[in-house]
């Protein structure tokens, strides 16, 4: 059997399903085509974090009203760092989102692919396990192959194919479409809880322990993620008994949560291979063929940026290529359009986690950077800025900003030895 599209998308978890909608808002025919045949199949190994940056597209979407009637958690944050206690306040003054959600994939992930199916023009073919691309001489890519529940095949073909199929992207493997990769130094492990205790109303707290990291996420249901990631030459000690070293992880942090009349009500779940991986969004050589989500880019987990990037990858293809779908013209100058948008976006963002994946403590810039903003509140906001990807490194380390944060510092500094003097 062969089914003609306008665009074919493989893989109905967030960055496909958010895709299909935009493109089926703007009257193109989607076929989202997902290997499991459970429609409220979701990812377990995540830690439930949208970045701020994303909830403008969750707003288009209409996700963010459902997100809070499932009883997602707006998140705001604390970050601990040596100097102190990095708490930004946004008030109405601040120029970017204020909070993203924390819910649970188990929740957001059939609600995603819900509101794709119920759009109009969007075919929902789950148990479609894709198996062959189906090209053209030129290597255009005009459709995918894929073997359904009872071991037939069908022929899906379009002017665009995206893989929104996740980091080991089998539609990648299939165009022969390697992945850039990066070693990662830490691995991870986490677990929910109910009954814990929390020593602030943030609905997010990092500690940055230089080289290791600990985070606690309040979730919908009262449920409380903790997250340990600490670095890789722990981890034959750390596996010898796995809730109670992530329990303990906690007991001497500032602000430790209190975990004595806490829960679990999942397993520990780790993650200890956790490569950097990127992929470029629009191969040139593979005219037809785009990448959104983690197949495009899988960026070091520890900062939460992979929910809001595969939201905002997939309002970027869909926004680029809709109206020439919508049109019947060609998409392919579109499709370029949106690989240069996301280099420009994210590459940045990628070699900067990139970076930081391999453990050690922060370097010179980090340094004044995160003192001062556990000093001063623009530097706290202009830390949230970055932090939930409003902003991208160029401006991070604007002189200006980079400015202002020595001067908080050297104040510091001499507030400090007046402090002692007057003391001696």
């Amino acid at each position: 059997m062969s089914e003609r599209y306008d665009a074919v998308i493989v893989g109905a978890s967030l960055a496909g399903s958010t895709a299909a909608s935009f493109l089926g808002r703007q009257g193109a025919r989607v076929a989202l085509a997902e290997r499991s045949p459970d429609p409220n199949n979701y990812k377990r190994a995540c830690t439930h974090f949208i970045q701020a940056h994303a909830t403008p597209t969750l707003e288009r979407l209409g996700l963010a009203e459902r997100i809070e009637a499932a009883g997602g958690i707006r998140n705001s944050g604390q970050f601990y760092t040596r100097w102190g206690t990095i708490r930004p306040e946004l008030d109405e003054s601040y120029r970017h989102s204020r909070y993203g959600y924390n819910i649970r994939r188990e929740a957001l992930d059939p609600m995603v692919r819900q509101l794709a199916a119920e759009t109009p023009g969007v075919d929902l073919l789950l148990g479609h396990a894709v198996d062959e691309l189906v090209e053209e001489g030129d290597g255009r890519v005009k459709g995918v192959r894929a073997r359904r529940r009872d071991d037939s095949h069908v022929e899906l073909t379009a002017s665009i194919t995206v893989a929104a199929d996740g980091r080991d992207s089998r539609v990648a493997e299939l165009a022969g479409v390697a992945a850039k990769v990066s070693p990662h130094g830490r691995f991870g492990y986490f677990a929910h809880y109910r009954g814990v205790k929390l020593a602030t109303d943030a609905a997010a707290q990092l500690w940055f322990l230089e080289p290791d990291v600990a985070y606690t996420f309040r979730n919908d249901d009262g449920v409380t993620l903790l997250t340990c990631m600490p670095a890789k030459e722990k981890l034959p000690a750390f596996k010898q008994d796995l809730a109670g070293n992530l329990e303990r992880y906690f007991e001497d942090l500032p602000d430790a949560p209190d975990l004595s009349a806490a829960e679990r009500v999942s397993p520990v779940i780790g993650k200890i291979d956790m490569p950097n991986r990127s992929r470029p969004a629009a191969p040139k050589d593979r005219p037809g063929l785009a990448f959104v989500g983690d197949a495009a880019m899988a960026s070091d987990v520890l900062w939460g940026i992979g929910c809001g990037f595969a939201f905002t990858t997939a309002e970027w293809i869909a926004d680029e290529v809709g109206p020439a779908l919508a049109a019947g013209t060609n998409p392919e100058r579109a499709r370029r359009r949106y690989g240069r948008r996301h280099a420009l976006r994210l590459a940045g963002h990628h070699k900067m986690t990139s970076d930081y994946s391999v453990p050690r403590p922060f370097n010179p810039i980090e340094r004044l950077l995160y003192s001062a903003a556990s000093r001063d509140q623009a530097v706290a906001q202009h830390f949230h800025a970055f932090g939930n990807r409003s902003i991208g490194p160029a401006r991070l380390l604007s002189p200006r900003m980079l400015g202002r944060a020595a001067r908080v510092n050297m104040r510091h500094a001499r507030n400090t030895r007046r402090s002692a003097t007057a003391a001696a």
